[in-house]
């Protein structure tokens, strides 16, 4: 294919991309969440997106706290607003199919050997975060909240537009702060990072990593710090065991940025220039 082949195709992608953004933002804006109210028109009308709002207001909001819209069009952004998120959450496994068909064409039999075990897990890892962001760290941030309102003589009167963003971007950064083993394994695995260089420094990995947990977890104390910080370290330890095991295989690759010469397009082993077989494989590079 010529380049703009390439580029149509890549623009074909995006356009089923887009389409699929756009149309399951609107189902969430605008599908009736009662059955019922196709059969009868004139009933009570409730959008879908309301009747998640109202789970996680029900499964995470304190008893005794009340929710008020503070600015005329709070209620309005809050409705745009979550309507979109959860059709970026709907569109987002549509994005990566048509990322990894686009680039899968492209894949050396190596490099796809590779992808699929690492995508697999920073799926499952990237959920596994979202469910411990949204069921336990959630509530733990606002309940630890709670009790200042009594300290300084207020009422417990959250803006829902604050309520719902720490809902929201909690959920979604504990998610990425999980996948973080994925990367630590990538980085090991193709030569740009050792095992070794990380267990010296641990006690610096650490301390990065509890001010990250600091600076990502708003209003929490260190409560909320230390439930995040214990399963990070956790999955980074796990992360460098397996990270150790491609080590002692021997099935690390120098990165192609740190290294002269050619690479096995099967393989990719580092073979002279101008080689013919691989040296390892001894498949034609013809």
């Amino acid at each position: 294919m010529s380049f703009w082949e390439h580029t149509e195709e890549l623009v074909r992608r995006l356009k089923v991309v887009l389409y699929t953004l756009v149309i399951s933002t609107v189902m969430m804006m605008v599908l009736p969440a009662n059955p019922s109210f196709i059969s009868n028109p004139l009933g009570y009308y409730e959008p879908l997106v309301a009747v998640v709002l109202r789970a996680i207001r029900e499964q995470t909001l304190p008893r005794g706290v009340k929710l008020i819209g503070l600015e005329f069009v709070a209620p309005i952004e809050l409705y745009l607003i979550a309507s979109f998120f959860f059709g970026v959450a709907i569109t987002a496994p549509v994005l990566a199919y048509e990322i990894f068909k686009f680039i899968d064409p492209a894949l050396y039999p190596h490099e796809r050997r590779d992808i699929y075990p690492f995508m697999s897990a920073f799926l499952v890892l990237f959920i596994i975060g979202m469910v411990f962001g949204y069921e336990i760290l959630t509530p733990v941030l606002i309940r630890a909240t709670i009790p200042f309102f009594t300290v300084v003589g207020a009422e417990p009167i959250i803006s829902i537009m604050d309520f719902y963003t720490i809902v929201f971007i909690t959920t979604i950064i504990t998610g990425v702060c999980f996948t973080f083993p994925v990367f630590i394994v990538l980085l090991v695995k193709y030569g740009i990072m050792g095992t070794q260089t990380l267990r010296k420094r641990r006690l610096y990995v650490y301390l990065a990593l509890f001010v990250i947990t600091a600076l990502i977890t708003p209003d929490g104390g260190p409560i909320a710090d230390l439930l995040l910080f214990i399963p990070i370290v956790m999955l980074v330890e796990l992360g460098i065991l397996f990270a150790r095991r491609y080590e002692k295989k021997g099935e690390t690759r120098r990165f192609s940025l740190f290294t002269s010469g050619a690479t096995c397009k099967f393989c990719g082993s580092k073979i002279p220039d101008d080689t013919i077989f691989c040296p390892k494989c001894g498949k034609s590079q013809k």
